[in-house]
C-alpha cells in the first residue's frame, strides 16, 4: 500500500472527497475527526469542572500538565514501536486507555455529582493522565501511518485533511461539551467523550490499516538515531522548534478560556464559545492554506501562519468583550492551521521511511509537550500579574520563532527515499 517514490507514483492525485472516502485513510480521517471531538470535550469539560473546584487558574493550567506532559518523556520510545512494529494496533491500544481514562471520569462525576475541593481535582487529574498516556501511545503511529496510505503527489492534501479532523473538532468538542455539562452534567459529557474513542477503534479495525513497513536488517532503531539525525540537519531541528510554538501558541484558548470568560462577565458557556471560535479559524484557515499553497512556497505558507497567531492571541489580549475575544481567537486559529500544515507537511517530505516514526514523535513532543509549559506559565502570569501578560508573553514566544524562521537561510529539498 504504501507508494512514496517518485517512480512508483504514476496515477493522477486524488481529491480530498476521495481520500476522505478511502476505505483506509477515510477510516483514519473519520476516526480521528469522532475521537478528536471526544478529546475537547474530555479536555474543555474537564478544565471547567477542575475550575469550579478551585476557581484557580493554575489547577486549569494542571490539567493540560496531566495529558499532555507524558509526551515529552514517552513519545520517543512510542515512536521507536511505530518504526519496528505493527503501526494499527498501536493506534488501538492508545485509544482504549483514552476509552478508560474518559470512562472512569464519567463514571466518577456520576457517582459524585457536583466536584468540590482540591480532592476531587486531583482525581480529575488523575483520569486525565491515562487519556494523556493513550496520546503517547497512538499519536505517533497515527501521524506515522499517513504516507503509507498514499501516494507522494497527494502529500499536500492528505496533510491538510491529516490536521482537519482535530480542527472540526476544535469547533465542535468545546461548544458541545460545555453544552451538555451546563444543561445535563459533566458525567454526561465525558461519557460521550469515552464513546468517541470506542468508535475510534472500531473504524481502525474495520480499515485493516497497514502493520507498517519491513525495514532493513541491522536498522538503528535508537531514540538516539532520530535526535543525531535532527541534530545535524538544522532544517528539521527549526521546523520542529515551529512545531513546538505552534503548539505552544494554540493553549490560550484552553488554559485561559475560563479566566477570559470570568473577565468578559461569561459563563460556562462562553468558555466553549471562545474555544470553539479558534476551532471555527482553523476550519478557514483549512481553506487558506488550500488558497495559499498554489502560489506560495509550503515555507512562505508557514510564515503567513505564524503571523496569523501573533496578531490574533495579541487582539484577545485586549478584547473588551466576549464576540471580540472570539473574533481574536478565530484570527489565530486560523493561523494555527496553516502555520501547523505547512510545517507537517515540509517535516514529513523530508523525513526518511526509517525513522518516521521517531521523527513524528519528536514533532508530537514539541507540538503536544510545548503546551504543558505553556499552560503552566500562562496560568502562573494570569494568577500572579494579570491575564493580559499571560496572552502577550504567549504572542511574544511565537513572535520569537517567526524571526528566527528565515527560508532563504534553510534547505528544503524534499526527501525521495
Amino acid at each position: 500500500m504504501a507508494r512514496i517514490s517518485v517512480a512508483e507514483d504514476k496515477n493522477p492525485p486524488r481529491g480530498a472527497v476521495r481520500l476522505t472516502l478511502d476505505r483506509q485513510f477515510g477510516a483514519l480521517f473519520w476516526g480521528k475527526l469522532i475521537s478528536g471531538v471526544g478529546i475537547w470535550i474530555h479536555s474543555i469539560v474537564a478544565a471547567v469542572v477542575v475550575y469550579a473546584a478551585t476557581g484557580s487558574a493554575l489547577w486549569v493550567g494542571l490539567v493540560s500538565v496531566v495529558q499532555f506532559a507524558p509526551q515529552i518523556f514517552l513519545t520517543p520510545l512510542s515512536g521507536t514501536w511505530a518504526d519496528r512494529g505493527n503501526i494499527g494496533r498501536q493506534i488501538v491500544l492508545g485509544r482504549v486507555l483514552c476509552f478508560l481514562g474518559s470512562g472512569a471520569l464519567a463514571a466518577f462525576c456520576y457517582a459524585r455529582g457536583d466536584l468540590d475541593g482540591r480532592l476531587d481535582a486531583v482525581f480529575v487529574l488523575a483520569a486525565t493522565l491515562i487519556t494523556g498516556l493513550g496520546f503517547v501511545v497512538g499519536g505517533p503511529a497515527q501521524q506515522s501511518i499517513v504516507p503509507l496510505l498514499i501516494r507522494r503527489s497527494e502529500f499536500p492534501t492528505a496533510m491538510a485533511l491529516t490536521s482537519l479532523p482535530m480542527t472540526l473538532a476544535r469547533v465542535a468538542g468545546p461548544a458541545g461539551g460545555t453544552f451538555v455539562a451546563a444543561q445535563y452534567s459533566p458525567a454526561l459529557a465525558f461519557a460521550l467523550a469515552a464513546l468517541s474513542h470506542a468508535m475510534f477503534v472500531v473504524m481502525v479495525l474495520f480499515a485493516a490499516l497497514p502493520s507498517g513497513t519491513k525495514q532493513a536488517a541491522g536498522t538503528d532503531f535508537r531514540v538516539r538515531a532520530a535526535l543525531s539525525y535532527v541534530r545535524r540537519d538544522r532544517t528539521m531541528l527549526l521546523l520542529l522548534i515551529v512545531v513546538a510554538a505552534v503548539g505552544f501558541g494554540s493553549e490560550p484558548s484552553i488554559t485561559l478560556a475560563p479566566v477570559i470568560a470570568d473577565e468578559l462577565g461569561g459563563g460556562t458557556q462562553v468558555v466553549g464559545q471562545l474555544t470553539g471560535a479558534f476551532g471555527l479559524g482553523a476550519v478557514v484557515g483549512f481553506f487558506g492554506y488550500r488558497l495559499l499553497s498554489w502560489p506560495a512556497r509550503q515555507p512562505r505558507v508557514l510564515q503567513v501562519g505564524l503571523a496569523a497567531m501573533i496578531v490574533g492571541t495579541t487582539l484577545v489580549a485586549v478584547a473588551p468583550t466576549p464576540v471580540t475575544a472570539m473574533c481574536a481567537f478565530a484570527v489565530a486559529g486560523g493561523g494555527f492551521m496553516i502555520a501547523n500544515t505547512a510545517a507537517m507537511n515540509l517535516v514529513q517530505l523530508r523525513v526518511p521511511q526509517v525513522m518516521r516514526g521517531r521523527v513524528m514523535a519528536l514533532w508530537m513532543v514539541g507540538f503536544v509537550g510545548s503546551r504543558p509549559l505553556a499552560s503552566i506559565l500562562e496560568g502562573v502570569l494570569a494568577d500572579l500579574v494579570s491575564l493580559e501578560a499571560a496572552l502577550l508573553v504567549t504572542a511574544g514566544v511565537i513572535l520569537a520563532v517567526f524571526i528566527a524562521f528565515r527560508p532563504k537561510k534553510l534547505d528544503f529539498t524534499a526527501d525521495s527515499a
